[in-house]
Formats: structure tokens, C-alpha cells, sequence
């Protein structure tokens, strides 16, 4: 399994607000089955196949487009982890494990 972390930012629109452009790309998970993500304040994590992941990718930095931006920036990070299984409840929790020492 792997994990990508995603950040759609339009350009080119007439706000400096982005919201209703991160909504739209986030809608395009809510609708995707069997997919678990996270909404953070500065990226959204999603966890799955890759390809699947990457075609997911796409399709949110489309979705800007088609909400009106002109220009999109998206930044893309890929964890791809193949010795042992990979989540974000399990990053999490190796991490909140080490701070309790």
C-alpha cells in the first residue's frame, strides 16, 4: 500500500481565498470508494493502490480547472513502503509511541 500527500493550489482566480477549490478536489474522494484520507490544514494524506492514487492525483488537480483556475499548482510527496504494510493510523501511532518514551 502506499500514501500521497496532495496540495491543489490554484492560480489566476479571483479570490485569494482556495477553500471552494479544496472542496472540490476533496468531493472527488468522498466519492471515491474504499479510499481513506485525511484533510489537514496545509495538504490532504490519502492511503491506496498507487495507481489508484495517481489517478486520484489527477483527477483533483483537474478538478481546479474546472472550477475556473486559470493556472494549478499541485505538489505530489509518494510513500511507497513495500516491507511491511503502510498507513496513516500506523505512521501516526509509531510516532505518538516514540514521544510517550
Amino acid at each position: 500500500m502506499a500514501m500521497i500527500d496532495i496540495s491543489v493550489v490554484p492560480v489566476g482566480t479571483q479570490s485569494t481565498s482556495v477553500s471552494q477549490f479544496v472542496a472540490g478536489a476533496v468531493r472527488i474522494l468522498k466519492n471515491e470508494p474504499g479510499i481513506k484520507y485525511e484533510l489537514t490544514a496545509m495538504n490532504t494524506i490519502i492511503e491506496g493502490d498507487l495507481e489508484q492514487l495517481l489517478s486520484l492525483a489527477r483527477r483533483m488537480h483537474q478538478s481546479a480547472f474546472e472550477a475556473g483556475a486559470k493556472r494549478v499548482v499541485t505538489t505530489l510527496r509518494i510513500d511507497d513502503r513495500r516491507d511491511k504494510p503502510l498507513t496513516i493510523d500506523g505512521k501516526l501511532a509509531s510516532v505518538r509511541e516514540k514521544l510517550a518514551r
